[in-house]
């Protein structure tokens, strides 16, 4: 079955075409990636913005036509952190479903998390034992399993694009802000320490993509070469004394960052250094995918 999968979260809106076979395997047709940034100031207003949606649309317009050009049978789109955190997401799935046609499923934690990991492990058969880290614009989400049957999930408030607006307003920061930040997310680990186990940590999402992309110094984007590769804590030290220590615009004219990620990369490191200092682990292999692959599986069952 031909999909389209939207996965539309509070940083970036994702798109992937793709041949969903019954067996559960994916087999990618066309990819999408735009930094719409529809979480901007939900945290302060309890709202997505008017200009925020205005991007939105645009992307979707986009998506959609690429979809019916590829002839898909199916689309799919789900929000994540800002959309079910906004007083305004019953409108925005209004807006989605009139103008596109398409029903807005707005994820829980625990869903998106579950949809995630099946989308992450699909990059490695296999029963091992994983634990998938998502680290997103208004939410991480941390998921464990043995092959593609999960186990324990937990989804916390910590997200690149929220703690940027929260804390880190200047760049580059003071080292009190960096450990003021530092203490924010280990309090919202506390209730979940003893997390780990012997299990292989995959990331996905773009931080560890571009911190992937970053240690393999691409020239260009590569999925195929980011998929699979390895990143050990003391890579992501180097990358985190790097990052403090810059500007955004600074930031911006590394070849490997993404100009519009320039600002919330250094929290997103942040997050991640944290999270792996906290349980233990001491390396993670990055994963392009991730929710959209989860969600055009699950679809493709339905």
């Amino acid at each position: 079955m031909r999909i389209s999968s939207i996965d539309i979260g509070t940083n970036t809106v994702l798109l992937l075409i793709a041949d969903v076979g019954r067996d559960g395997t994916i087999t990618p047709i066309a990819h999408g990636h735009e930094i719409v940034r529809l979480g901007k100031g939900v945290d302060r207003t309890k709202n997505i913005s008017a200009e925020s949606i205005d991007r939105l649309r645009t992307v979707l317009t986009e998506y959609v036509a690429v979809s019916r050009k590829h002839h898909v049978e199916k689309i799919a789109a789900c929000g994540t952190s800002a959309v079910r955190e906004a007083e305004n997401r019953e409108a925005l799935r209004d807006l989605v479903r009139k103008e596109f046609g398409i029903e807005l499923i707005v994820l829980s934690g625990r869903e998106e998390a579950a949809l995630t990991y099946l989308g992450a492990v699909s990059d490695f058969p296999g029963a091992e034992h994983y634990t998938v880290m998502d680290i997103g614009g208004g939410s991480t989400e941390v998921t464990s399993g043995t092959g593609t049957n999960i186990r324990t999930s937990i989804s916390v408030p910590l997200g690149c694009v929220r703690l940027t607006e929260q804390f880190l307003t200047s760049a580059p920061p003071s080292r009190e802000t960096l450990e003021r930040v530092r203490n924010v997310i280990l309090r919202e680990l506390e209730p979940v320490r003893g997390f780990s186990d012997e299990s292989t940590l995959v990331g996905v999402a773009g931080t560890v993509t571009t911190l992937a992309a970053l240690d393999l110094q691409l020239s260009e984007y590569d999925p195929l070469k980011v998929s699979g590769h390895r990143l050990s804590i003391r890579v992501i030290d180097e990358v985190f004394a790097l990052l403090s220590q810059k500007t955004v615009d600074e930031i911006r004219h590394i070849p490997q960052i993404h100009p519009e990620r320039a600002d919330i990369l250094l929290a997103g490191v942040l997050i991640l250094r944290e999270v792996m200092k906290t349980f233990g682990w001491r390396e993670i292999t990055a994963s392009d995918r991730g929710l959209r692959y989860g969600l055009a599986m699950r679809e493709a069952g339905e």
